[in-house]
């Protein structure tokens, strides 16, 4: 059995994007995360962290992607099934949440439906009608052709794809 102790956290590479789409297919056809095409992937690469077994199997991935000035996303956020629960998610989240804090990010939104996770981890739900950024900031936000945003933003466009999802946001 492999051993939690045994696991690392690096930067992703792109001979890691084909585990990662591997691991990212069952949750893509339940609808928990949104499919992402490969050209996406490997374009936001700098953006990923990977978790890896003692054998350097990746077997979870997150990135952090900055949005604005002080503003990123946690987004892509798996960890491997036979992972769940061993703590692999917690592991890439303060990752990632330090990585967010060296591009000097004060704020870090997700989009998810594991609510419960992301609470444990400071990230409070945002109401629907909350005022996230100043309006000269949202009206530069808008001119973004970025899926993200739209959901940060939560524009009308987007809300199929964020059906069932919770927006949430952590203060760094």
């Amino acid at each position: 059995m492999d051993r939690t102790d045994d696991i690392r956290i690096r930067s992703a590479r792109t001979d890691d994007v084909p585990r990662m789409v591997e691991l990212m297919e069952p949750l893509v056809s339940r609808r928990i995360l949104l499919g992402k095409d490969l050209v996406d992937l490997y374009a936001a690469v700098p953006e990923f962290l990977v978790a890896v077994d003692a054998e350097d199997r990746v077997i979870g991935y997150g990135a952090v992607h900055v949005m604005w000035e002080r503003l990123g996303e946690v987004r892509t956020l798996g960890v491997s099934e036979e992972w769940l629960g061993r703590g692999v998610g917690h592991r890439l989240l303060e990752a990632l949440t330090e990585r967010a804090l060296e591009l000097g990010l004060g704020q870090l939104f997700c989009l998810t439906f594991e609510t419960d996770f992301f609470s444990r981890h400071g990230f409070e739900e945002v109401s629907e009608n909350a005022e996230l950024v100043a309006a000269e900031v949202y009206a530069e936000l808008l001119r973004s052709n970025d899926e993200g945003v739209a959901e940060f933003l939560d524009l009308a466009r987007v809300k199929p794809n964020t059906l069932g999802n919770t927006r949430m946001l952590k203060w760094l």
